[in-house]
């Protein structure tokens, strides 16, 4: 038949095996999605206006800034006091840690909430949100916090006139803030009132709430809103929300952030929680100063009177007597005698203040130590060990107000303190036994002065004793006093050792929301929806579209793909010559050379798995262009159940193989010419109740034999083999096996079936057709002749029948 074909056999390398290995076509990936481009175009628009109103309802969020200074000094006078104590390591050296805990601290911000007007939150009505002001506002609410006020829930005001406005609850939800309880709050179940008319500097009060609102710049018909916040709460919130790290490892520089809505609010702030920071700092080293001026207080008020009674005994006696000096010999008396009595009663002093200090330190007071240098005591290690265990005290003051006891910097601090103490008291109580020493020397070398002033006069005697006492009395009155100058001095000089290095301020743009990346999320989310659907869609979708998966899938080559029939004709290969669909069959009719070659008559069958894939179109119009290249032709309806090709032809299925395999009729006498020339029908004729059985007559095969040896190509339209039993005994009459799935139809588990009839069936010259192609699915490009390579609208005058968009023209071309 094929004289001129070469000679292929079907071996593994045929060249219309296809290649197994898994590859991925991107453009018939990228075509299957943009076929749903409407519905993408879509959600993406979605995607973006709901992040464009996201980006208008959400209020702006900004960051504020601010940076301070920490110094680390070392609070003793000498690191080698300490090393000689054994005490290295306790100096009071700030700690980067500790000073940011002191900021963050609830104390510190309930401090600085303290001296600002945080309590009444202002708002507006603005585009579908409430939005909050700070600053100037158009009301003025002045609130007794010294009395029980209602706090959380949202007040509405709404201006009726110049004088009068109503008030209203619009958001519920109060609790009662009780100021002799101020960490906690009564809930408020009942609704405080409706609605109330007041003058504006009218006292609203009620059980839970009392407060004043002010006109500033109201005016009529205007509406604003207010709520009350109790200062716990906002300390609360302004300790969580603030943010404090180390500029770097290695520097002392702390940055302190705040996130809010209103950037001026947030400013004030930080600037004034800046400034509680330093002069809580400063009220720290003054202590010492005030408890020395303090103690400096007590003594002189005793020793005011003191020298008030020696100096009026002193003039009592001198003008009693009429001596007003002492002799020469009672002034040098005198002189020696003032030198020993001042630096007795400068030991005294010194004494005391020893002896009061170890009393402190056996007590386990804080908060008193008072510096040894002001009294006089020039021992430098006492003075380090008693300035760094104040240091130590203040410190462990500030952490206990934000960390428990049990945390690693308290319990460090009060190991330190707890050793520095003990040195301390050892040096103390040393000292202590030192100054009885010399004030018993002391004693001493006044008791030999005194013999010596037994000698003198009685009168000059007198007078010399009054003017001893007067002299030590004064003395004494004069040290404290200079002693209390200094202390003071102290004080008024002191400046905090950390400072404020950038003051508070905000950046020009918000932080949040981020609208440019809100944006780009909600249009990959308006993408990721629909192309998600799109997948999963696919993913589960068990019918056979890509011919691609399809040759994956099955053991045999796909040898051809049929285009889709956009009209209503069973026969395009007569009917239009020129469509694409025809195209199709002309291309496997000559790939039929390659598939059974030196063949002067040729058998082809086929089959499908289940009914509708379109075997019989196939099968009608491969023997339309068998016929059309002058083939004597005949088709064979094997279908005996449900035969179609009586009503694609138009006839009457009365007789057909069924007719001959029941009786005698000769199968001469059951051809019907179809009308076309070159091509006859055997039609399946009267369905039997046993198709089977007649199919497996040995008069079949008989037949079948005959009709070869009659026509050039016979095909056989057998039933589906999914269904049916007898087509598998029909396989063995063939030259060529046709198995015909369909896109968008056949299921993907029908492959299977295919499978085992070539693996565990035998069934050898088996080949695939994948019908009914159609290139909305994006399938079907670079398939040889198939579906897409129709002739179009060109000179010579062909028409193509489906309009081709013009982005899948382009890839036709490109393939």
């Amino acid at each position: 038949m094929y004289p001129n074909s070469p000679q292929i056999n079907q071996t593994p390398q045929s060249p219309f095996m296809v290649n197994q290995e898994d590859e991925i076509d991107l453009k018939v990936i990228l075509f299957n999605y943009l076929q749903y481009w409407p519905l993408i175009l879509v959600f993406a628009l979605l995607g973006l206006l709901s992040a464009f109103l996201f980006n208008r309802l959400t209020t702006p969020v900004y960051k504020i800034e601010s940076t301070v200074i920490v110094e680390d000094e070392n609070a003793a006078l000498g690191a080698d006091l300490f090393e000689s104590a054994g005490l290295l390591g306790l100096q009071g050296k700030s700690n980067i840690e500790n000073e940011i805990g002191i900021l963050k601290s609830f104390s510190l911000a309930q401090a600085a909430l303290n001296e600002l007007n945080f309590n009444v939150r202002y708002y507006r009505e603005d585009f579908l949100k409430k939005t909050e002001a700070y600053g100037n506002f158009p009301i003025l609410v002045s609130v007794d916090w010294n009395k029980p006020q209602v706090v959380g829930g949202l007040f509405k005001v709404e201006v009726i006139d110049e004088n009068s406005f109503e008030l209203s609850v619009e958001e519920e939800g109060f609790s009662v803030f009780y100021p002799n309880d101020p960490y906690y709050k009564g809930r408020l179940e009942e609704l405080l009132f409706e609605k109330k008319i007041f003058r504006f500097g009218e006292l609203v009060k009620g059980e839970s709430f009392e407060f004043k609102i002010e006109k500033v710049s109201a005016q009529p018909n205007e509406i604003f809103y207010f709520k009350l916040v109790d200062t716990p709460s906002l300390a609360l919130s302004y300790k969580e929300q603030l943010q404090a790290a180390p500029s770097n490892k290695q520097s002392s520089i702390v940055t302190l952030g705040l996130e809010t809505p209103l950037r001026r609010m947030g400013e004030d702030y930080l600037n004034k929680l800046m400034e509680t920071y330093l002069q809580r700092e400063l009220d720290d080293k003054n202590r010492t100063a005030e408890n020395t001026i303090k103690f400096i207080d007590q003594q002189l008020s005793g020793i005011t009177d003191s020298l008030r009674g020696s100096e009026n005994q002193l003039e009592q006696y001198r003008s009693e007597n009429k001596i007003f000096n002492l002799s020469e010999e009672g002034s040098i008396i005198f002189e020696r005698l003032s030198e020993y009595e001042k630096e007795k009663g400068l030991n005294e002093i010194n004494l005391k203040y020893l002896q009061t200090l170890r009393d402190y330190l056996s007590s386990g007071l804080s908060g008193e130590l008072i510096s040894p240098s002001i009294i006089g005591t020039t021992d430098p290690l006492l003075n380090a060990l008693v300035q760094n265990l104040s240091e130590l005290q203040a410190e462990r003051v500030r952490l206990t107000a934000n960390f428990s006891d049990q945390t690693p910097q308290v319990r460090d601090i009060n190991s330190r303190i707890q050793n520095t103490t003990k040195a301390l008291q050892e040096n103390v109580n040393s000292a202590i036994v030192n100054t009885q020493n010399v004030l018993a020397d002391i004693n001493g070398r006044i008791r030999t002065i005194e013999q010596e002033i037994n000698a003198l006069p009685q009168t000059e005697r007198k007078l010399l004793s009054y003017t001893r006492q007067f002299t030590i009395t004064e003395n004494i009155y004069i040290y404290f006093l200079q002693k209390k100058a200094e202390a003071e001095i102290t004080q008024a000089s002191n400046m905090p050792s950390n400072k404020i290095l950038d003051f508070a301020k905000s950046g020009q743009l918000p932080i949040a929301p981020k609208r440019s990346l809100n944006l780009l999320i909600g249009l990959i989310l308006g993408l990721i929806v629909p192309i998600g659907f799109i997948t999963v869609k696919d993913f589960l979708n068990t019918k056979i579209e890509d011919p691609k998966e399809l040759e994956k899938q099955i053991k045999v080559p796909l040898i051809g793909m049929i285009g889709r029939n956009n009209s209503t004709d069973a026969l395009p290969v007569f009917n239009n010559p020129r469509s694409s669909v025809t195209e199709s069959f002309r291309s496997l009719r000559a790939d039929l050379a390659y598939l059974s070659p030196q063949k002067q008559n040729l058998t082809i069958l086929f089959t499908s798995s289940i009914s509708g894939e379109g075997k019989t179109f196939v099968s009608l119009n491969m023997a339309s262009v068998f016929a059309l290249m002058g083939k004597k032709t005949v088709l064979i309806g094997l279908d005996l159940r449900k035969p179609k090709i009586a009503q694609d032809f138009g006839m009457v299925n009365d007789k057909g193989i069924s007719t001959c395999l029941s009786s005698d009729t000769p199968w001469q006498s059951v051809v019907k010419h179809s009308g076309f020339e070159n091509l006859d029908l055997i039609l399946s004729g009267p369905i039997p109740p046993n198709p089977a059985e007649l199919l497996l007559q040995e008069k079949f095969k008989t037949i079948v034999t005959e009709i070869k040896a009659e026509y050039d190509v016979v095909i056989f339209d057998c039933p589906p083999v999914g269904l049916v039993s007898e087509t598998k005994e029909l396989f063995s009459y063939a030259d060529v096996n046709f198995y015909v799935f369909r896109q968008g139809y056949s299921m993907k588990g029908n492959t299977h079936i295919l499978n085992n009839l070539v693996e565990k069936g035998g069934i050898t010259k088996m080949y695939a057709i994948l019908n009914d192609l159609h290139i909305d699915k994006g399938y079907g490009y670079g398939y040889g002749y198939g579906y897409g390579y129709g002739y179009g609208n060109n000179s010579y005058g062909y028409h193509e029948e489906v309009q081709i968009p013009w982005w899948k023209r382009a890839l036709r071309r490109q393939r």
